[in-house]
């Protein structure tokens, strides 16, 4: 979970613009332990500590998709 938020954290911290914005993607390792983690969620085999650290992977999409929409109405403008 450590390697999601320091990612976000320094592309913030490095300042970007709206198409930079638009063009943040996560690394494959966040990718692949955010897919394990919704595998074990579906299968239903998902501990709570699992769980928690998924509810904040959710919690960071949700805040990036936000600030992507928000920087998608300064590239059109």
């Amino acid at each position: 979970m450590e390697q999601a938020y320091e990612e976000v954290i320094d592309f913030i911290a490095a300042g970007t613009t709206p198409h930079g914005l638009a063009a943040f993607s996560p690394s494959d390792t966040v990718k692949e332990r955010v897919s394990t983690l919704l595998s074990l969620h579906k299968n239903g085999t998902i501990s709570a500590e699992e769980r928690s650290e998924l509810e904040h992977y959710l919690q960071l999409e949700h805040l990036m998709r936000l600030a992507k929409a928000r920087a998608a109405r300064h590239l059109v403008a």
